[in-house]
């Protein structure tokens, strides 16, 4: 028994000595890494062609650390988180366009709806090869958003290499404000059914959504809703949770999951009686990214909507600001997004239920399926037995949709199979519009 104690003893004593082995090669690794850094540090401030600040040479070094790590973690200067806040929360001025780094390419997320992007024709895929005269390549995100961001009335030139073309364009663009509102809507048709558009998720999106709905509802019986998405390249992750919370009653919305598949934050719908309850059309597209993924996915999961489309843009990484104290800051990535049901955003993105390729619209002038005669444009057509006031006017109920509108739905071949197919989903219940403020 005593020789057993003896040998036990041993073993145990040998298990320390390794541990403690390795947790000195492990702080030697540290130490000789730390070396080989202050050396290198020594070396640009002492040999470098012109004399350059410990400012400098240590937020260059913060910078690299993180581009090295993913497209999305970088350094951000005094000047760049600013914009950054300012960009979900005031005003700023640019073009209006979310852009990422892919195969060290710059390309375009997605140009925000009714921005100078967006009216000078860029589109989700597009390459930009050029700010200005100056190469992207190898160029990060955060740089080239401050190359393209400017004061109002200035004007930034790219080149751009479209998605189908041959040859790169040199596209000119005047930076303008960048409009804070969010979401559009309108009626689609006269039965009720309702388009909603939300551009982009900032700090007022839910509200804005929560309004329109409102005001809507006001105007005549909402039977189902187009919750359009396409291009909105996303923002604010809490505004993705509350507007998912909008159309569902229980469940998970989205979870995140850090290293070594963690989980760390699950967030979770309320029940509320200002909950959406009505047939539900999703579209999203490739310009469809983060925060919109986020959504879409968890609409998906609990079969609450049908999603149509084209897949989205993948971007489901979760990335944190953490302030520096000298009015820097860093943008790390430290987790993935997973769908209630389990699946990772990134770099899949979320596939329709229903894919539909974008339909260029025909050309001008040139007639298409929807500018047929109608049976109202037939002389002597019998009318539909509507009461008309003196002036010939309907007087049961205003016209919920204009010529817009009509155009609008002429040109988007996949807004028109989101309105057949909400039209043909379940009728539930009526839209119900109380307070419900995240």
């Amino acid at each position: 028994m005593r020789l057993f104690i003896k040998i036990l003893s041993v073993f145990c004593l040998l298990a320390v000595l390794t541990s403690a082995v390795h947790s000195v090669a492990s702080s030697d690794g540290k130490f000789n890494d730390m070396k080989r850094f202050a050396k290198a540090y020594d070396l640009v401030r002492s040999g470098y062609v012109r004399e350059v600040t410990s400012e400098e040479v240590m937020n260059g070094a913060i910078k690299g650390m993180l581009e090295a790590l993913d497209p999305h973690s970088t350094f951000l200067n005094k000047e760049d988180f600013k914009e950054m806040q300012e960009a979900t929360s005031g005003e700023f001025f640019g073009i209006g366009i979310e852009i990422s780094t892919e195969n060290n390419q710059l390309i375009v997320v997605s140009p925000i709806e009714d921005t100078p992007a967006d009216k000078a024709g860029l589109k989700a895929g597009d390459i930009i090869l050029s700010v200005d005269g100056q190469l992207t390549q190898d160029m990060s995100t955060q740089e080239a958003v401050s190359k393209i961001r400017g004061p109002k009335g200035t004007s930034v030139e790219l080149l751009i290499m479209h998605k189908d073309a041959k040859v790169p364009a040199t596209v000119k663009i005047v930076r303008d404000a960048i409009p804070l509102i969010s979401v559009k809507s309108r009626f689609l048709d006269e039965d009720g059914y309702l388009w909603v558009r939300l551009t982009r998720f900032n700090d007022r999106t839910t509200p804005e959504l929560l309004d329109a709905l409102r005001d809507q509802s006001q105007k005549a019986l909402v039977k189902g809703i187009v919750f359009d998405l396409r291009n909105n390249p996303g923002g604010l992750f809490k505004q993705s949770v509350s507007v998912a919370d909008v159309f569902l009653r229980q469940g998970a919305i989205v979870s995140m999951r850090g290293r070594n598949g963690a989980v760390l934050e699950t967030h979770e719908a309320k029940n509320a009686s200002s909950d959406i309850v009505c047939p539900l059309v999703v579209l999203v597209n490739q310009g469809s990214a983060s925060a919109s993924e986020i959504v879409a996915g968890a609409l998906q999961d609990h079969n609450r909507a049908v999603i149509i489309g084209e897949r989205t843009f993948g971007k489901g990484s979760v990335q944190k600001i953490e302030p520096l104290g000298d009015g820097t800051a860093i943008k790390i990535t430290i987790a993935r997004y997973y769908t209630p049901n389990g699946r990772s955003i990134q770099a899949e993105g979320i596939k329709p239920d229903l894919e539909i390729s974008f339909e260029t619209p025909r050309e001008e002038g040139k007639q298409s399926r929807f500018t047929g005669p109608r049976e109202k444009d037939l002389s002597r057509h019998l009318d539909n037995g509507t009461v008309k006031d003196a002036g010939g006017k309907d007087t049961d109920k205003p016209k919920l949709v204009d010529n817009d509108t009509r155009a609008m739905l002429e040109k988007d071949n996949q807004l028109r199979m989101a309105l057949q197919m909400v039209r043909s989903l379940p009728k539930i219940v009526e839209v119900k519009m109380e307070s419900k403020m995240q």
